[in-house]
């Protein structure tokens, strides 16, 4: 084997890397600094830090956090079988009502548990 089959390799590997990092520096170097006590204060989502960083949020903000990433997740699986729908026939039909079934199903007993409620 000849090393100059992995050219194509390396040279993406060095466009890639200055595709990453070339517009960072371009940016340092071009770009104004001019740091001032707004712009360099700590914020969150727009609004001015209020407590210590290491708080404690309320268990329910992992809740529903965490069943949203897992819904969201099962929604997802939904769009191969969309893209697909037409070569899977009925089975692959009847498979997914089963799968949504499943995932109504988990979504009213979250529901009628209160897990979705925040107050």
């Amino acid at each position: 084997m000849n090393l100059s089959e992995y050219f194509p390799i390396l040279l993406f590997i060095f466009i890639g890397i200055a595709v990453g990092i070339g517009p960072m520096i371009v940016g340092k170097i071009l770009g104004p600094a001019r740091p001032d006590p707004e712009k360099i204060s700590p914020y969150e989502c727009g609004f001015e830090a209020f407590e210590d960083a290491r708080m404690k949020f309320d268990v329910r903000y992992y809740l529903v956090a965490i069943l949203f990433i897992l819904f969201d997740l099962e929604i997802a699986f939904l769009f191969p079988w969309a893209m697909a729908f037409s070569d899977i026939g009925l089975f692959g039909f009847w498979a997914a009502m089963i799968f949504l079934g499943i995932l109504v199903v988990g979504f009213i007993y979250e529901w009628k548990k209160g897990a979705l409620d925040w107050e």
